[in-house]
């Protein structure tokens, strides 16, 4: 179940910019070594070595994939960037299902209402956390007008985990 945790957007950019900048820098370190290492092992001297340069960079991306799933993804300097990409993450699953969320929204169904209401709140703060205001702009209307509806069928607001169960709740919900 993946919760909204309060961030301060300037902290996140900086961190998220700090660990790619880490993970490019070990992927090309990797990918030099390897690709220069399959060269000297493999490659004719004065040849074309180029599906061995390519061999070396396909073999560090692999590395990389392994290192990321193994390894980093649980350090604490990947921490931002492993919660922007769980919030996108968990906006996609509901985008994916939208129209029976809205659908199911205008039947008046409190799940789909509590789901929505988790989708705007962690758009508008993935849009706060990217810097991107412009589009906070634009949605803020459609974000209260769902909220009063909320807080007058008595529901709780403060939607801040996804429950998967809504999703599966709204995917059974008729088209």
């Amino acid at each position: 179940m993946f919760e909204i945790q309060p961030m301060n957007a300037e902290l996140f950019r900086k961190q998220t910019r700090r660990s790619t900048v880490i993970i490019a820098l070990i992927f090309l370190a990797l990918a030099m070594v390897l690709s220069t290492a399959a060269v000297a092992l493999f490659g004719e001297p004065g040849g074309d070595n180029l599906r061995f340069n390519v061999g070396g960079v396909f073999v560090a991306v692999l590395l990389m994939v392994a290192l990321m799933r193994g390894m980093f993804w649980s350090q604490a300097w990947m921490a931002p960037a492993v919660y922007g990409w769980q919030l996108k993450r968990s906006l996609m699953s509901i985008t994916n299902v939208m129209h029976q969320v809205t659908a199911a929204v205008e039947t008046g169904d409190p799940t789909a209402m509590k789901l929505l209401r988790f989708y705007h709140l962690g758009l508008s703060q993935m849009h706060e956390l990217d810097g991107n205001s412009s589009d906070h702009g634009q949605l803020s209307r459609e974000v209260e007008q769902h909220k009063a509806r909320m807080e007058a069928l008595g529901l709780d607001t403060e939607q801040t985990q996804l429950n998967p169960a809504w999703l599966e709740a709204v995917k059974q919900t008729p088209k």
